[in-house]
């Protein structure tokens, strides 16, 4: 039996997070915790912890007062899905066997090209470009 690698529930929820605010102008009003919290599908209190890891990333804005909420911080070009991964994660890739002086070297070599293959390729999916693939997808008909 094979157990797959999985995606933490943290960074899942991140991404949509992200992706919902990146729908959004960056000028307009900020969105209300509860609010995007019905719409990524978590609850408002385990998605304040998740926007407080974003925040400390420099990814989203808190807005405070009665109008209050988040938005991104910055453009969704400059966000990549790797910094929402490690901003909430820490490494997108981690094997005990890459600090481990027991485990074969050319072991730790294939683990550590594993690790900065699931880097770039999770660095090279920013949200301008998920944005405008779920766009594209919403103004598709089908029959």
């Amino acid at each position: 039996m094979f157990r797959a690698v999985k995606l933490s529930v943290k960074t899942d929820y991140a991404a949509r997070a992200v992706l919902e605010l990146a729908g959004h102008p960056a000028d307009g009003p900020a969105r209300k915790v509860e609010e995007l919290a019905t719409v990524v599908g978590t609850s408002a209190n385990f998605l304040v912890q998740i926007l407080i890891d974003l925040k400390s990333a420099g990814i989203v804005a808190s807005v405070r007062g009665k109008q209050g909420g988040y938005r991104l911080a910055k453009e969704p070009a400059d966000i990549s899905l790797g910094r929402v991964w490690r901003a909430v994660d820490g490494a997108v890739l981690d094997s005990p066997a890459l600090g481990d002086d027991q485990c074969p070297e050319v072991l730790q070599q294939a683990w550590g090209e594993v690790r900065t293959s699931v880097n770039a390729a999770a660095d090279n999916i920013t949200f301008d470009q998920l944005l405008e693939a779920r766009n594209r997808d919403e103004e598709m008909y089908y029959i």
